[in-house]
């Protein structure tokens, strides 16, 4: 199971906020860097969708990733979801809130315009 941690590096960033430069650490100790796209609840339980911000090895430029949100002794953890059947599931929640917070964004855009 990987899992990766978030590295605490001067102010911690709200989970709900778009825009988001988070660091985690792999299993492996290596630090990678991830732009926060969201934070979502699914099933009762905590997701993060994530871009990588430099290329990273198995994710294509215009692919998530998905990883869950799990706290523990006041730690969150940011852990790959193994099951492909829950993936496909999250990835969809996650594709119908991004669409979502895309048509919202259209029409405050459009408001905007008229006035």
């Amino acid at each position: 199971m990987t899992s990766m941690r978030r590295t605490r590096r001067g102010k911690e960033p709200a989970m709900e906020e778009q825009g988001n430069i988070i660091e985690l650490v792999d299993e492996s100790g290596n630090t990678v860097a991830f732009d926060l796209v969201m934070t979502f609840d699914y099933e009762g339980k905590r997701y993060a969708a994530l871009l990588p911000v430099d290329k990273l090895e198995g994710v294509g430029d215009d692919e998530v990733v998905l990883l869950e949100v799990v706290r523990e002794k006041g730690a969150e953890s940011f852990v790959s979801i193994e099951n492909p059947i829950l993936l496909d599931e999250v990835f969809s929640e996650f594709l119908d809130l991004f669409d979502e917070m895309i048509d919202e964004d259209d029409d405050e855009n459009e408001e905007t315009e008229d006035e």
